[in-house]
């Protein structure tokens, strides 16, 4: 899962060398975190929004099968 956000997000922005994705997990949920270069946070979210709620999408999507519930969180 982690590399499938880093392959969603490193062609959007312009330092694909500062993406990063940090896993916390627990008992029935998994946290990603996605913090990429100040400069390209309005990339990633796009406009109202839009582009983040498509990343969470696919990524709530690629992991409907696993058994914990998936959160995926960005930042700086």
């Amino acid at each position: 899962m982690k590399q499938l956000i880093e392959t969603i997000v490193k062609p959007l922005v312009d330092f694909p060398e500062d993406v990063r994705v940090n896993v916390m997990e627990e008992d029935q949920r998994v946290t990603y975190h996605l913090s990429v270069n100040k400069s390209d946070m309005g990339k990633v979210i796009g406009k109202q929004g839009r582009v983040a709620k498509a990343i969470r999408t696919v990524v709530y999507a690629a992991g409907a099968s696993e058994q914990k519930k998936l959160f995926l969180e960005i930042g700086e």
